[in-house]
């Protein structure tokens, strides 16, 4: 009889914290994948780590396996029964770009993400603990996919963060030491895994970014690695409510394809939705700029008005769509205010969620703060969804399977 995850989850005292280490990471991979070839790269240190943890809790039973499978999964978004093709979703946040892809039918057999707060959000709704920094985790761990995944981070390549850097005097893009060769991390992975294709997100500003020099690097090191490469930057805006441009880069490997693949970015459907549709009809007070905040805002502008730049807070227009939705949301809400009787108020955690195209089944087991932060560093759903349709198809034959998928011939090293 099949044992309830969260029934696991309980008994175990899983817990998302530094302290563990990449125990659960290696656990849930583990009962993730038993079913197929990927289960061969965590199940050592999965059976380690479940030994610790019965030792610590004074369990009864031998520490075996047998005991907890097979699972169900009771999570909002549980793997596929009988998945067409595997993917690894790497800088995974809170599992927007996953999200999409497992709605086509893929199964996730690697996830990694640094941040705590974000691996909390995405156990809560995969039922899967991501591994840690990608820098300190070896290429050769990493199982056998078809797709990889990576929304690497914006802040080298944004302008935000370029301007911020430039008045510090500190190194950006590529030079920077701690973020910016991040992207070198997806290109080992590539060279050394071959997986059949691959869909990469980041900022608008990416293509501009050093005059052109950032994108060409990364175009010409894709290339390199055998791999036909395209990009184009798409809006979010015509799947929800929401100004949100974006670069999607596409690959192909060309020794499979043979430059055939037959890749088109999807066309931009008619906007469905205004900005009101996304709203909640009860919230709480705690939402309504206060008027400190209120007054500081309206002087901040102004101030910057009449030096003729473009700052300030942003009041949406309820039959139109918002500004775009960024991390430091959490700190006044200055970018996308709702109007009401009185001060505006700021976007409820929901709000974010649906302003990115997250189901009201999405699970956020996080503070206001954390959630603020997580979904304006997050994906539009819909149009990576959009995106991946495409790239799916030109993976796999009309009969739905591709002559060489790895789904069933995956392997431990």
């Amino acid at each position: 009889m099949p044992v309830k995850y969260s029934e696991i989850k309980k008994k175990l005292k899983l817990e998302v914290d530094k302290k563990a280490g990449e125990g659960p990471a290696h656990l849930t991979h583990f009962l993730q994948n038993h079913k197929n070839g990927a289960s061969g790269y965590f199940k050592k240190p999965a059976i380690e780590y479940l030994t610790d943890l019965h030792e610590i809790l004074n369990l009864v039973e031998e520490p075996d396996f047998q005991y907890y499978l097979p699972i169900k999964w009771d999570v909002p978004f549980p793997p596929p029964d009988k998945p067409k093709f595997k993917f690894i979703d790497l800088f995974a946040g809170i599992g927007g770009i996953r999200l999409a892809y497992q709605n086509l039918g893929g199964k996730c057999v690697f996830t990694s993400e640094w941040n705590d707060y974000a691996k909390r959000t995405y156990e809560a709704n995969f039922g899967e603990v991501p591994f840690g920094d990608i820098t300190q985790i070896s290429e050769t761990q990493i199982p056998d996919h078809d797709i990889l995944l990576a929304g690497f981070p914006c802040q080298p390549f944004s302008i935000a963060g370029v301007s911020k850097k430039n008045a510090l005097g500190k190194a950006h893009g590529f030079l920077d030491e701690t973020q910016g060769t991040l992207f070198f991390d997806i290109a080992r992975i590539l060279e050394h895994k071959k997986p059949k294709a691959f869909m990469l997100e980041n900022v608008k500003n990416l293509r501009s970014h050093d005059k052109g020099k950032t994108f060409k690097v990364i175009e010409k090191t894709l290339k390199e690695l055998g791999y036909s490469v395209y990009a184009q930057v798409l809006n979010g805006k015509y799947f929800v409510p929401q100004n949100r441009e974006r670069i999607i880069i596409v690959g192909f490997r060309n020794d499979i394809f043979k430059g055939a693949e037959d890749f088109h970015f999807p066309k931009m459907p008619e906007p469905q939705k205004v900005f009101k549709d996304i709203l909640e009809t009860e919230v709480e007070e705690k939402y309504t700029l206060t008027d400190h905040l209120w007054k500081y805002l309206q002087d901040y502008a102004a101030k910057h008005k009449a030096k003729g730049n473009g700052f300030g807070f942003g009041l949406t227009d309820m039959n139109g769509i918002s500004r775009t939705l960024s991390a430091r949301y959490y700190k006044d809400g200055s970018e996308v205010l709702i109007p009401q009787e009185g001060n505006p108020r700021r976007l409820t955690p929901r709000e974010c969620a649906r302003l990115q195209g997250f189901p009201d089944n999405f699970v956020i087991p996080v503070s206001d703060t954390q959630a603020y932060k997580q979904f304006g560093n997050s994906v539009t759903i819909p149009l990576i969804q959009a995106v991946a349709k495409q790239l799916v198809k030109s993976l796999l034959n009309p009969n739905g399977e591709h002559s060489n998928i790895s789904y069933r011939n995956s392997a431990a090293v």
